[in-house]
This record gives C-alpha cells, sequence and structure tokens, in this order.
C-alpha cells in the first residue's frame, strides 16, 4: 500500500475561529439575550463577534459566523475585574445543519485585559449610571427587589465591604481595578475528537510566547492541524503533534483513532466516567429511559462543558437508534424561547445565565411541563415526567452497570441513593413489576405534586447548593447494607468482637492506581466501550428477532420513498405479543417513537444497498447472540449480561501513520504577544497545494489484516470438498436433529405445564411442592412459536416466505377452498405441487360421492335399513346442523343454547386474517397458534393439518420432521398435554384487536317481552366498556363488535320503563366471544321494571365462566342457572364463615401479582354469587323484622334510608347534643362526640350521592354501590356501631342479629377492618361516575 492511498475525504479540522470584541464598534448591548439593565454592567452580556476564521470557506462546510460567535460565547461577551476568576474554560459545542448531519465545535473561552481606554470609559459609564439609580430610590426596568425595605439613597453597603465577597464582584472602580474581556479561540471540525482539541486550544492559549524566546508562532500550529492533519480511516490510527504546555517546549505527539464498525463501536471520546460520577447509575438509566420515549430532556449546570458532555454520552448510548428531535446540548441565551417548542427536545441550559438567575425562571417558558425531564447535573436530582414506565429489567441492568463501575473503580456520587425503594423526587420504585412510576396521589391520601421547572429555578434563589427541594424526601446518606449488618449480627451473638478488628485486615480495600492523563484516557475509553456495550447489549436481545416482523416493501425505491409516510413498515402488535406483559407498557410506547421508525426504514433502505452504520454495528452483534445462545434459546432466555470481547476499541495502540511536526510558517515572527492576537496572518495561513500529502508510515508499524487472503479461503475449501459425506452420515446427522427437535419441544411442554399449574397451585397453598420458574407466559408462548416454526421450516423443499408454518397453513385453507367442485381452479395462481395436490382431492372427492350415490340407491329399497344405517353412521355437517334444532327442541332442558362454534382449522384461520393490526406472516402464524392454544385445539389443528400427505409431499423432504410419523405422533401428544391448563395468549395479547361478541338474553317464560326500550352495556379486565348497545326489539340473540374486553367481568342491562308493559323478568344473559370461544353467563333472575321487585330498571350482573364451553352438550353448572335468591336466611355462624371467607378471598387477591389477578376479577370477589356485598346482605337480613310494617317486604335499603334521616335529624341538633347525652334516639358516649358526627356526615353525604347517581337502579343495587363505595372509602367497619346506636336500628331488628348482639357485632366490625390496608380500586361499572 503506497503513502497517498491512505490520504483520507476530510480534515482533523475545517476551521479555526477567534471571537471576541471587536474594538472598532466598541461597546454593543446584546438584545438577544433580553433586557439587562437591571444587573451590573459587569453581569451584562454583550454582542461580540467574528474577529477572524481560517480558512475563509470549506466546500464541505459553510463557515456559519452567527451560529459559531454564538456558542462559541453562549453567555455573550463577558468583562471582569482581578477580582473574579479568570481561568480559561474549555466546552464543545455542536451543530445540526438542515439535512441533520452535524459538526463539532470546541471553544476556549479566556480573559485578556482591556487597554483601550475608551472602553474603559464607556464601562466606568454604564456603573456610575447603575449606582445611581440604586442610590436615588429608583428601581431599574426589570429590578426585583429582595427585601420589603426602602432602599437607601447612598451607595449600597454591599460595594462598601471587602472587595471580594458578594455585591461588591460587579463594581468595577476605573481608578483601581483592571477590566478583563472574554476572547475565544474554536476550532470546527466533523468528528469530535474532544482530547486532541482541547489539548490543542489549552495548549495552543499557553504555549503564546509571552517573552523574548524560543518558540513557534500560532499560525505554525494552527497551519499544521488545519492542513496536514487528515482524519484517518476506520481502523487506523494517527500519530499527530499538538502544541506544548510551555513556548520552549516541543510539540507533543498524541495519537488519534477512528473505531472500525461493525466489529467496534462508532466515535465516542466524551468520557462516560465523568458522567456517570456526576449522576449516579440510577439517574442515568432513569434519564436514558426519558429520551427513548422522546421526551423533552431540559439539562442544567454551571459548566457548559458538563452540559455538552452528559447529552453527547446519552445520545451515544441510543445505539442502533438515533435521536432524530430538536438537539441543542448548550443553548445559549438568544435561544431561550426555543424551549417553548412543542416538540421532543434534548436543551442544556446554564444555570447562571443572566436570563435565569437575574430576570427570574418566570421569563423562560416551556410548552407542556408533564412531558419534561429535568436534569440538574451539578446535584444531581431529576424531575421525572408524569406516568413514566419502567426500562424492561430495570433491576438487574442497574446490577450490571455498579458491576462495571466496581470493576473500573468509577467514584459514585454522594448524593445516589443506595437503594432502589428509595423514591426520588416523587417517584417511586419500590414496586418495579409496576407499569407506571406513581405521580399523581398516594394511598394515605396524601397529595403528591409533580414539581414544576420554575419551583425548581426559584429553588436555587433561596437555598444552599446541596439542600434538598421543598416537600421532597431528603436524600439519605450511604447507609450499611442489610446484608453486612445481618453478618454483623450473627458474629457478634457468637461472642466475637468485631468493634476491635480492623476492617482492611479482613477485606482489603484495592487502593486505586493515580494515572497520568494519557492512561486515564485509555482507561476511559475501555470503560466507554463496556457500557457502551452493554447498553447496546440490552437493545440486542429486546429486539433479537425484529427483522421477523419488518414488512419488506413489493415495489420499487422511488415509489416507497414516496408514500412511505403513509405505510406500514413493522407489525407492532405481533412483536409485543412476544414480549413478556411487565415491559409492554414501555415496548408499546417505544415503538412509537421517531427513532425506531428511523430504524425499520434504515432497515428496508439496506435492501437498495444504503446501510447505515449503527445497524451493522446491530445486527453484527445479533448475529453473535443468536449463535451463542442457539435457536432454543431464543424467546425463553430473561436477562443476559454483555458476554464481553466484542467492540473494545484499541485504546493506547500504537499508530500506523503519522504527520509532520509543525515548523514556523513566519519567517519574521514577533518576539512575544501581550495578548492572543485578535487576526492571524492570512498569508501564512493560505490553503496549500491539495496534491500534498503530508501523511508518512511509521517504520515497524503493525498492519492489521481485517479480510482472509483468498488463498486461504479457498485452500480450506477444497480440502472440504474433498472430504467424502456418505448418505449414513447425512442420515445419522439427520437422525441426531430430529431427536434434539423432539426432546426440546417435550421440555418446553414440560415446562409450560410446570409454570402454568405451579402457579394455580401455590395460588391454592400448595406452591411449596412445585417449582415455579417464573418466566412470563406470553415469553415461553413465544419461545414455543419459534419451536413450531423452526419444525416447519426443517426439510422444506422450496422456501416461500417467513413463515414455514403460516404457509402451510395457506396452501391447506386453498386446498380446501379448491375442493369445491363448483369452483374452478386457477392455473396461476396455484404452484405444480399444489395443482396435483388438487386435483387428487377432485379425485378423491368424485369417488366419494360415486360411493354415495350408490349406497342411497342401494338402501332406497329398505327404509328401516336406511334408518339404522343412518343412526350408525356419522351425518355430514349439513345434516348435524339441519338436525341440531329438532334435537333441541326435543330436549327438556337445552343445556347450552348457544349454537357451537366450527372447530375447524380454516375457521380460525379466518378469524386471524381478519386481524387488522397484524401485518407479516409470522405475525399471523403466532396470533393463530396463540388462538389455538387458548381454544384447546392447537394439537387438533395440527393433526389435522399434517393428515393431509399429499400436500405434506409435496412441500417437505422425506428427511424432515414432520414426514417422520414416530417422532409427528409423539410431538402432538406432547402438545395435547397443554390441553390441561387454562391459556388466556390470544385474549391478553391483542387488546387493540376489534372482536365479535354474541349475546343471548334468556327472560322467564312469566314475562318474556316487554314494551320497554332495553339496552345492554359489557365490561371486561383489559379496562374497555362498550357503550349502551341498544337490544333488538323481537329477538333475544344478537352480534355487535368491539375492541378486545379481554376477559369478561360486569353487565349492565336495563331499559327505560316505556310502553304499556314494560316489566320484564329477566333469567340469564350469555354472552360469547366469537372468535375464542369463550362463554360468560351472568344469572340474575329478578324484574326489572318499576313497581315490581325492588323498582329496578338497570341491574348489574357479574360474570360467571361457562368452563365446559368446548363440549357442546356438557351441563351448564347449576349456579349459574338457579341462583340463590337473597332472601334465604342462614344461620349466624353460616354468615360469619362466608364473611371470612370473602374477606380472605379479597386479601389474598390484593397479595398476587398482576398476572394472577386477571384470572379472580376484584368485582367477582366483591358482587359475585359468593361475593362480600352477597355475604353483608346476608348479615343485614338476620333478624330481620321487615313483615311487621304494615304487612309490607322492607329492604334493606329502606333500612338505610332511615338510619340517614335519624342522622340527619342529629346532625341537624347540634346545640342540643351539648347538653343532651340523648339526641334523636341516637345514645353516645361524650368522648365519641366528634367521630360519631364525622361518620354521620360521610354516611348522609355518601347516601346522597348514591341516591342522586343511581335513578334508575333498585333498592338492591343501591344496596349494592353503598357497600362499594364505603369499602373503596374505608368507611364501612367505622359506620357499624354508630349504626346499631339508632333507634330505627333497635325497631327493625331482633336482639339477636348482628347489629344488636355485642359479639356479632365485634365480629363485623373486625373482620372488615383488615380491608382498610388496600387501596381497593373499583370498575367504572361498579361505581356509576362516583
Amino acid at each position: 500500500m503506497s503513502v497517498p492511498d491512505l490520504s483520507v475525504s476530510c480534515r482533523f479540522a475545517d476551521y479555526f475561529a477567534i471571537c471576541g470584541l471587536d474594538f472598532d464598534s466598541g461597546l454593543e448591548p446584546d438584545r438577544l439575550c433580553g433586557d439587562n439593565l437591571h444587573v451590573s454592567p459587569l453581569d451584562r452580556s454583550y454582542k461580540g463577534k467574528i474577529l477572524a476564521h481560517y480558512p475563509e470557506n470549506v466546500p464541505s462546510n459553510q463557515f456559519d459566523e452567527h451560529a459559531t460567535c454564538m456558542l462559541c460565547l453562549p453567555a455573550g461577551l463577558q468583562f471582569r475585574t482581578q477580582k473574579h476568576s479568570l481561568e480559561p474554560q474549555f466546552h464543545s459545542f455542536v451543530v445540526t445543519r438542515e439535512n441533520a448531519s452535524r459538526y463539532y465545535g470546541f471553544s476556549l473561552i479566556f480573559y485578556e485585559e482591556v487597554r483601550n481606554k475608551n472602553i474603559c470609559s464607556a464601562m466606568h459609564t454604564l456603573q456610575a449610571m447603575y449606582i445611581t439609580e440604586l442610590s436615588s430610590g429608583q428601581t431599574p426596568p426589570g429590578h426585583r427587589k429582595s427585601s420589603g425595605k426602602e432602599s437607601s439613597r447612598s451607595l449600597p453597603r454591599s460595594f462598601k465591604l471587602t472587595p471580594h465577597t458578594g455585591a461588591a464582584l460587579t463594581y468595577f472602580d476605573i481608578a483601581k481595578d483592571k477590566l478583563y474581556v472574554a476572547k475565544s479561540i474554536a476550532l470546527i471540525c466533523q468528528y469530535p475528537f474532544v482530547r486532541v482539541a482541547q489539548m490543542f486550544l489549552e495548549n495552543l492559549f499557553r504555549s503564546l510566547p509571552r517573552q523574548p524566546g524560543p518558540g513557534l508562532s500560532p499560525e505554525s500550529y494552527v497551519y499544521n492541524l488545519l492542513y496536514e492533519v487528515p482524519v484517518p480511516l476506520p481502523g487506523q490510527a494517527l500519530r499527530l503533534y499538538v502544541p506544548p504546555p510551555q513556548p520552549h517546549l516541543e510539540a507533543i505527539p498524541v495519537v488519534i483513532r477512528m473505531p472500525n464498525p461493525p466489529e467496534e463501536l462508532p466515535l465516542l471520546d466524551y468520557s462516560l466516567r465523568v458522567m456517570f460520577s456526576n449522576l449516579g447509575v440510577e439517574l442515568v438509566v432513569q434519564l436514558f429511559t426519558c429520551v427513548l420515549l422522546e421526551h423533552q430532556v431540559l439539562l442544567r449546570s454551571t459548566d457548559y462543558n458538563k452540559l455538552m458532555l452528559v447529552s453527547e454520552c446519552m445520545v451515544s448510548l441510543l445505539l442502533p437508534f438515533t435521536w432524530a428531535h430538536v438537539y441543542v446540548p448548550i443553548l445559549p441565551a438568544p435561544l431561550y424561547h426555543f424551549l417553548d417548542a412543542p416538540v421532543p427536545f434534548v436543551m442544556g441550559l446554564h444555570t447562571d445565565s443572566a436570563a435565569v438567575c437575574a430576570n427570574g425562571p418566570r421569563s423562560i417558558a416551556l410548552c407542556s411541563e408533564a412531558a419534561l425531564c429535568l436534569v440538574d447535573i451539578d446535584k444531581p436530582d431529576i424531575q421525572l415526567p408524569e406516568e413514566l414506565p419502567i426500562f424492561p429489567h430495570r433491576t438487574s441492568f442497574i446490577e450490571e452497570l455498579n458491576h462495571l463501575m466496581d470493576k473500573y473503580q468509577i467514584q459514585r456520587p454522594e448524593t445516589e441513593p443506595t437503594k432502589l425503594s428509595a423514591p426520588l423526587n416523587g417517584t417511586s420504585y419500590r414496586h418495579m413489576n409496576d407499569n407506571m412510576s406513581s405521580s399523581c396521589t398516594l394511598p394515605s391520601g396524601g397529595l403528591r405534586r409533580k414539581h414544576s421547572f420554575h419551583d425548581v429555578l426559584e429553588w436555587e434563589e433561596s437555598r444552599p447548593l446541596n439542600a434538598s427541594p421543598p416537600a421532597s424526601p431528603t436524600r439519605r446518606a450511604p447507609l450499611r447494607p442489610d446484608a453486612l449488618q445481618r453478618i454483623a449480627d450473627i458474629v457478634k451473638r457468637t461472642g466475637v468482637n468485631i468493634d476491635d478488628v480492623d476492617a482492611e485486615t479482613v477485606m482489603p480495600t484495592t487502593k486505586k492506581k493515580i494515572l497520568n492523563d494519557e492512561e486515564q484516557y485509555n482507561e476511559d475509553m475501555r470503560f466507554n466501550s463496556a457500557v457502551r456495550e452493554t447498553f447496546l447489549n440490552r437493545f440486542v436481545h429486546i429486539f433479537l428477532m425484529y427483522e421477523n416482523f419488518v414488512i419488506m416493501p413489493d415495489q420499487d425505491r422511488e415509489s416507497w420513498l414516496s408514500s412511505r409516510e403513509s405505510m406500514v413498515n413493522f407489525d407492532k402488535a405481533s412483536f409485543l405479543s412476544d414480549q413478556p406483559q411487565r415491559h409492554r407498557p414501555f415496548l408499546s410506547r417505544f415503538l412509537e417513537t421517531q427513532m425506531f421508525a428511523t430504524l425499520i426504514d434504515n432497515k428496508i433502505m439496506a435492501n437498495w444497498g444504503e446501510y447505515d452504520v449503527n445497524l451493522q454495528v446491530f445486527e453484527y452483534r445479533t448475529r453473535i447472540v443468536r449463535g451463542r445462545l442457539g435457536e432454543g434459546g431464543l424467546a425463553t432466555r430473561g436477562y443476559c449480561v454483555w458476554a464481553g470481547g466484542t467492540g473494545a476499541a484499541a485504546a493506547g495502540g500504537g499508530a500506523e501513520l503519522e504527520v509532520d511536526a509543525p515548523a514556523e510558517r513566519l519567517p519574521h515572527r514577533a518576539a512575544y504577544y501581550r495578548a492572543f492576537p485578535a487576526r492571524l496572518d492570512a498569508h501564512a495561513l493560505a490553503a496549500p497545494d491539495l496534491r500534498t500529502n503530508s501523511l508518512k508510515r511509521i517504520k515497524n508499524a503493525k498492519w492489521q489484516v481485517k479480510d482472509c487472503p483468498p488463498e486461504l479461503l479457498l485452500g480450506d475449501f477444497s480440502r472440504r470438498l474433498s472430504t467424502e459425506v456418505t448418505p449414513a452420515a447425512i442420515a445419522q446427522n439427520n437422525r441426531t436433529f430430529v431427536e434434539k427437535l423432539l426432546k426440546e419441544c417435550k421440555s418446553k411442554t414440560k415446562r409450560m405445564l410446570l409454570e402454568k399449574m405451579g402457579t394455580e397451585e401455590s395460588n391454592l397453598g400448595f406452591g411449596s411442592e412445585v417449582s415455579i420458574t417464573g418466566v412470563e407466559e406470553s415469553t415461553m408462548i413465544a419461545s414455543l412459536c419459534d419451536l413450531l416454526e423452526r419444525l416447519w421450516s426443517h426439510g422444506l423443499q422450496h422456501k416461500m416466505g417467513k413463515s414455514a408454518l403460516w404457509m402451510h397453513l395457506i396452501n391447506y385453507q386453498e386446498l380446501e377452498q379448491c375442493s369445491n367442485s363448483t369452483k374452478p381452479i386457477d392455473p396461476n395462481y396455484l404452484t405444480p405441487a399444489l395443482a396435483w395436490c388438487v386435483l387428487r382431492k377432485r379425485l378423491d372427492y368424485l369417488s366419494s360421492v360415486g360411493a354415495e350415490v350408490e349406497a342411497q340407491q342401494a338402501a332406497s329399497v329398505s327404509p328401516r335399513s336406511r334408518d339404522s344405517s343412518r343412526g350408525g353412521s356419522r351425518d355430514s355437517s349439513r345434516d348435524r346442523l339441519s338436525n341440531s334444532g329438532t334435537l333441541e327442541r326435543k330436549s327438556t332442558q337445552p343445556v347450552n343454547p348457544l349454537r357451537p362454534l366450527p372447530e375447524s382449522l380454516t375457521f380460525d384461520m379466518r378469524n386471524v386474517q381478519a386481524m387488522t393490526d397484524i401485518k407479516t406472516e409470522i405475525g399471523y402464524a403466532r396470533a393463530w397458534v396463540r388462538l389455538s392454544l387458548e381454544k384447546k385445539l392447537l394439537s387438533k389443528h395440527l393433526r389435522e393439518l399434517l393428515a393431509d400427505t399429499t400436500l405434506l409431499r409435496s412441500q417437505y423432504k422425506r428427511t424432515a420432521f414432520l414426514r417422520c410419523e414416530e417422532e409427528r405422533e409423539q410431538f402432538l401428544y406432547h402438545l395435547l398435554t397443554l390441553n390441561a391448563v387454562d391459556y388466556y395468549c390470544f385474549t391478553n395479547t391483542y387488546p387493540t384487536t376489534k372482536l365479535p361478541y354474541r349475546v343471548l338474553i334468556m327472560p322467564s317464560r312469566k314475562a318474556s317481552q316487554t314494551t320497554a326500550n332495553c339496552w345492554i352495556s359489557i365490561s371486561g379486565m383489559n379496562g374497555e366498556s362498550t357503550p349502551k348497545i341498544p337490544i333488538p326489539r323481537n329477538t333475544n340473540e344478537f352480534v355487535f363488535h368491539h375492541k378486545n374486553l379481554g376477559t369478561l367481568s360486569t353487565l349492565r342491562i336495563g331499559h327505560d320503563n316505556s310502553g304499556l308493559s314494560p316489566r320484564w323478568l329477566l333469567d340469564q344473559v350469555y354472552v360469547r366471544n366469537e372468535v375464542t370461544g369463550h362463554t360468560y353467563t351472568y344469572p340474575c333472575n329478578r324484574w326489572l321494571g318499576s313497581g315490581v321487585d325492588d323498582g329496578s330498571t338497570e341491574r348489574l350482573l357479574v360474570a360467571a365462566r361457562v368452563r365446559s364451553e368446548h363440549t357442546p352438550r356438557s351441563p351448564a353448572p347449576p349456579a349459574a342457572l338457579h341462583p340463590h335468591t337473597p332472601t334465604t336466611h342462614l344461620s349466624t355462624s353460616t354468615i360469619q364463615h362466608m364473611i371470612g371467607d370473602c374477606v380472605n378471598a379479597i386479601v389474598k387477591w390484593h397479595y398476587q401479582s398482576k398476572r394472577d389477578k386477571d384470572a379472580n376479577s376484584l368485582s367477582v370477589l366483591l358482587c359475585g354469587e359468593n361475593g362480600l356485598v352477597k355475604c353483608l346482605e346476608q348479615a343485614f337480613l338476620c333478624g330481620f323484622k321487615s313483615a311487621r310494617f304494615f304487612g309490607k317486604n322492607f329492604f334493606i335499603w329502606d333500612y338505610f334510608a332511615r338510619v340517614k334521616d335519624e342522622f340527619k335529624m342529629s346532625l341537624c341538633d347540634e346545640p342540643s347534643t351539648m347538653n343532651n347525652k340523648n339526641c334523636g334516639g341516637v345514645s353516645y358516649n361524650c368522648r365519641q362526640d366528634q367521630e360519631h358526627r364525622a361518620i354521620w356526615r360521610c354516611y348522609c353525604h355518601l347516601m346522597d350521592e348514591v341516591n342522586s347517581v343511581g335513578r334508575s337502579l333498585g333498592k338492591d343495587g343501591k344496596f349494592q354501590l353503598f357497600i362499594c363505595l364505603s369499602l373503596r372509602e374505608h368507611w364501612l367497619h367505622r359506620m357499624l356501631v354508630p349504626m346499631s346506636l339508632t333507634r330505627v336500628t333497635a325497631e327493625m331488628y331482633e336482639e339477636q342479629s348482628f347489629l344488636r348482639k355485642r359479639g356479632l357485632l365485634t365480629f363485623l366490625k373486625q373482620i372488615l377492618e383488615p380491608l382498610d390496608e388496600f387501596d381497593i380500586v373499583l370498575e367504572n361499572s361498579l361505581t356509576q361516575g362516583i
């Protein structure tokens, strides 16, 4: 390779710029920074200019003078005196072009003495005007008084104190003080080599000869960097030279290296160690989550360089995704109005800027603070957005990052919480499995408000730097770990005094070696690589199989680009169906982000040869992980840590290329410089001839061979061809592979059974005998789908599509449709093999029809034999359907009035094909598997599919797994064992799919017709409820379509009580999901109508699942057909046992995991047939003397209404109750006076709410609503004692009732009291909007 071949297309730096004060134009206030006349002239911002930049123009990167000046001096032009700190400050910045490309800038701000007398006089005049305004008592525009006292007319005392404290720093005395002005030297580069740029600018400033002596001119170093240093090619290292820290020293050699993707990660020269040391692991993960979900992220710090470092590090961790929105890591003061943009952004705000500290925080407007993530880097502190989902495997991810920090001995921030359970600014991670982080109300009722951005800014003015925000949890100091504390307690109990033991003797700590700058940089690069690989590894495992759900276009590039905004490119519903339930809240929101859409677009564009670097890096690692995990462990793996060894950059390695050291460009340079020149010698910095090349190869440099020589590949290939492979060896390998697949099928089905049955038995109290794996159900079913895909892909003759299983199903469906003799065969649609299968089916069908005709002609001779043969043989499906009505009419007790659904394979396929959420073949196949598994028909369907041997032979080789009969039968047998448990993998996976529901209303024969307009509303576990659906007249069965309701829970049915005969006696209601076949019965056996029963025109019914729905002739549960009437009186001991069982069931339900709570709805435990409301109804009915009043049957609600009247009368007579012990019949103890009055008010208020909302509810419905609401508000057990003390209770209840007998009343109060520990969340169908 010749040296000219090593040249690159871009230089290290495009421009060198000098920004500062233009003495010709004088002092100009920076109007873009706002009105700053209310502050001292030294605190104001003035207008700076680009004094010079070299070269004049670069064609590939046009120089933007305004943006460069604004970002080199982000706070504007600042003045200082010798009382201030004059240390140079370095920071970097980035500018995003209109085409989304970026270039980087590096600025060194230093202060030089102002020797221009006009500038000093102007500053002195401004200072005198400011002092005069303060002394005269006039408030300058925008000035805020710090106290209510009137200002003195003399010079403020703060200016007369010691010269280095308080406001005296802002006072400029022209006779005593020296005036300094800010100046910036900057580099504009295409790549962010931060370390080299910082060393160059800082040493260029230091190496400027301040006195006569040796040293190069600044033009020499600038020329060398601009024109002689290129950017190395990927995988190459380049040695260049930067200025020394002292003028008399030699130039310092520095090595830069360009990574070589996809083996290595893209360039990141910013130190992740600094970010983690400042923020901590937990805060970084929280911030990372906000950036992934494209929230508005605002960073705050007093250091411009920290703002840029955190922004760049956070964006780099998004690999393979890219931030595609507003990105301004350093927001200059003139651009503060950008914060009001209603778009996602990542911006950095300087804390000490004048617009924030002087004008006040209210001068900064934000569009929406609910979606804002505010990060204070200096504290550190974070304010999270509302309803932020948790990152998948967050706890394990944080542990892995902490392990990396311990490995590299990274110091953590002192304020970092030591436990994950510690709340951080209103966001608690106590429950790591919760989908959302709470930010609204606490269970105790205390209000917790999300602090606004302006609140946080105002805290800065009134509290120290390390103080906690008002009304926010104070951070805890690092505590002793619990595990170490327990070990210490055990040692103490043995009699050993651990206080005398030296900690260094027991566990010596590893002291960190002090590193120089070069070693520290190399260590930082190694830490960067490890952390970035860890973050990338998370995405690799989450999106390991994402390619299966990408919808590739069937059009050319131009057509796709013109219409891609309206096209769906990713099957989101099918991808989410494979993810664990607890991860779906985050992933469902992340799939809607722009960065994910960009990744999918890049994946599609790769088909036309346009490869994205980040995508190549990502896919390179996905291939490695797939090879390491194997095909069998893709979907069953949980959290996997980074294995290491991939993408590690060769930090600190040798350089293959180097450039010449800088030489003097000025023939007669100045002897010394009093200040950094405002303009350099333009002739010395003129662009050289582009044909020259200063690169040279370093002697004895080792070149890395990236590609394997062709000779080696050909030699290895020829050796492989020379090895003879016998047919016996091929058969043995195939046999081994088939046995491996069968063994994997057995292990997966067994694991799924153990997991499901173990969960069910643990709920029943036998969990100690079952080993629960803890893998979520959706993950294991996704693994089963992967296994089925591999089984169907084995031995394929011709691969068609991404899913071999779905293509087999489609071919089977086409054969079934073509088997109809009335439908012609389309030869252009079928493949030759498929067409031959169709012809064979036609021939078989014609032969069977001929045999049937002959049999009918022979049977027509003897009708009696015909009848007997029909009874002994199977009828066709059409005959069974025609005879089903006759059989049901003959039956005296129809078990299932709903017509059974077809159990055919094609019926389920048509239901899956009707789902609009699914876009890919893989998605259709997985939806079909989930549906068949939920219906317990998977084994039957696959047996039916594989029974067509003609189709099987046409698609698969003889050695395929599906054509091995013995292994195939064992495989179907293992799938059959999954019918022993209930799965809801289809119902719970596709919540947005629109499904048909069939409703069958069973009125009683006494009053089966009504003239009123009836309606129905159904609720499910997915949180969805249908609106009021009108019931068609003259029919009791109808079908409606609605978004997936999930497992049905409650049903509300009613009418408007119109017409001549509105009364309606309802027996029960059946509702069936027409896709899954789940049937629910809602027992009622009550009247609907005013003036009958309890006068209710609508009732709430609770669902009971018909478990034997898949068996058409199985009897229904007796409780569903004959619900026991609420008027049945039971013994007190029986009622006590019933209430105790109900309370125990509710307590257990609240302690279950979220995935198990769906199986038993809280509504069923409260309002079901044996729920708590029914049991309390029995308790209130015990000893109820309703028949003694005028011969009329009173309801419990009548008693509640009379108690309310008595409570109201007692509240109206409050003045008299102070003198009397008995008020309105209510007797009480004086100590309980205030408590009882509070309960009276709550009781009356709740009764009024129920009466006002439930106008159409009957008395029993109002009682049910009252009990549910009082349980939710934790009032029920507190109301029992005041109710028992009323005169109404003595009149309407016997002495042996629960409300009058002390022992029973105490039991009732104590058994309900434990429910106060839980937040009972009721469905909207129960609360009626209260």
